[in-house]
């Protein structure tokens, strides 16, 4: 019968959310208030429940989600994104112009959330496309797989950075093994697939450019943006890497490196550098920089909600029991406990839309049967990474935002960007299954 319940509260989260189409985080805190009372926990109990689902999940996340929103912001404004982007299609050339806006995706949507990566983007697409006078889907796919992986595998984007907390994993490994994983993802589901989309015809509108930066304000050189938009990455790589390098630092040392590796601690080092480098240093007042930083929080504000929606639901599954009883039946189940994840998020992906709901929701489910079957945490988040983003289609705002800027037909949509998504998602499933063999 709790099995049963189980199910019946997913179903409900997917109607409220994909047919009603109410709030996720409503969606998440009605469904898991009705699952808990029916799975037995009592009513006295549940708003205890309710704050210390919270609580669990966004002790840790708050501050990192936060800051890189900040910093994505900030990129965004100083026209550091463009000046990266424009220096990428510089470099490359007409010939390999693919391959610069795909770099350019992946560097740009490392510190920035998919929808503004995408805004900031498609019009330098489009430049280049009317340019060159090259087929659109063809030019620009190969950027937003980019974009897209970034999205679901790599911190400091809010899924990966929210289920490495559930999952008690390491920010800096996760972060290492999802480049890893990216590599082939977006090589596949860009350049190699784009071949076949040659002829796909567009007809991209020339609404919604973004605006050009306030003249004055300096803009940032190249090597600037590059390095104060990458440096969380590369500070984060850093702090994982020294200490294999080094295992025998003195305590003192030692004890430095634990507080500079925290990844919140990661994320204000690289705040506080592009405040002065992309901010102060460009001739905007300090008081326009925190109002730059008050605008991101404001963004971020309904995702923070649903990932506290997510902790919600979690709570209650361990509360009443029924994750330990789960893990025990998944775990009899002749499926490995990647691929279990990846088809979980999968499922929801496809019913509901959001990535993020997916991979958060997926997480609630499987996370007893990490700790119970002992599978490397890391590779879990990115399993539920990669399931969450798999055949994105007409209940997902990427697959609108795709087909009405490139001015595609449903079926050319679904041709490029769904099988898209698709690939990043099975490629990054392939590679979590083969790394599972050697970690």
């Amino acid at each position: 019968m709790s099995f049963l319940i189980v199910i019946l509260s997913l179903i409900v989260l997917i109607v409220l959310i994909s047919y009603f189409k109410v709030d996720a985080f409503l969606a998440f805190l009605l469904v898991s208030i009705g699952a808990g009372l029916a799975l037995g926990i009592p009513p006295e109990r549940l708003p205890g429940a309710v704050e210390e689902g919270i609580g669990s999940i966004m002790g840790s996340l708050t501050l990192i989600i936060a800051l890189g929103a900040m910093l994505g912001k900030l990129v965004a404004e100083s026209g550091a994104a463009g000046k990266i982007a424009s220096a990428m299609a510089g470099w490359f050339g007409t010939k390999h112009i693919q391959w610069g806006l795909m770099i350019t995706g992946f560097i740009v949507g490392i510190p920035l959330f998919y929808g503004i990566g995408f805004v900031l983007l498609v019009p330098l697409i489009f430049s280049v496309v009317n340019r060159y006078k090259l087929p659109a889907v063809y030019t620009g796919l190969p950027m937003l797989a980019a974009l897209s992986v970034t999205h679901g595998f790599l911190p400091p984007h809010p899924s990966p950075v929210a289920l490495v907390a559930l999952f008690d994993a390491n920010l800096g490994v996760t972060l290492l093994l999802g480049i890893c994983l990216a590599i082939p993802a977006i090589l596949l589901a860009g350049p190699v697939y784009a071949q076949t989309l040659k002829h796909v015809k567009a007809t991209p509108v020339t609404l919604f450019e973004r605006k050009e930066n306030d003249n004055q304000y300096r803009t940032p050189g190249k090597a600037n943006s590059l390095i104060s938009a990458t440096l969380p990455v590369f500070l984060l790589i850093l702090v994982t890497v020294i200490p294999f390098c080094f295992p025998d630092m003195g305590e003192r040392t030692s004890s430095v490196m634990t507080f500079i590796s925290a990844p919140s601690v990661v994320m204000l080092i690289a705040l506080a550098v592009a405040t002065y480098t992309l901010g102060l240093r460009q001739g905007r007042s300090m008081k326009e920089v925190m109002n730059v930083y008050i605008a991101a929080v404001k963004d971020i504000a309904m995702i923070l909600l649903i990932i506290a929606g997510s902790g919600i639901f979690k709570q209650v599954m361990d509360e009443s029991g029924i994750s330990a009883d789960l893990a025990g039946v998944m775990q009899q189940l002749p499926v490995h406990p990647l691929l279990l994840g990846w088809l979980i998020a999968a499922i929801i992906r496809v019913c509901i839309g959001s990535a993020t709901v997916a991979a958060l929701t997926a997480a609630g489910v499987v996370m007893p049967l990490v700790a119970q079957t002992g599978v490397n945490p890391n590779l879990m988040v990115l399993s539920l990474g990669a399931g969450s983003l798999f055949f994105s289609h007409v209940n997902d705002s990427g697959f609108w935002l795709f087909k009405e800027y490139f001015g595609l037909s449903l079926k050319d949509t679904f041709r490029s960007w769904s099988v898209m998504e698709t690939i990043v998602s099975v490629v990054g499933l392939t590679g979590v299954l083969l790394l599972s063999i050697f970690i």
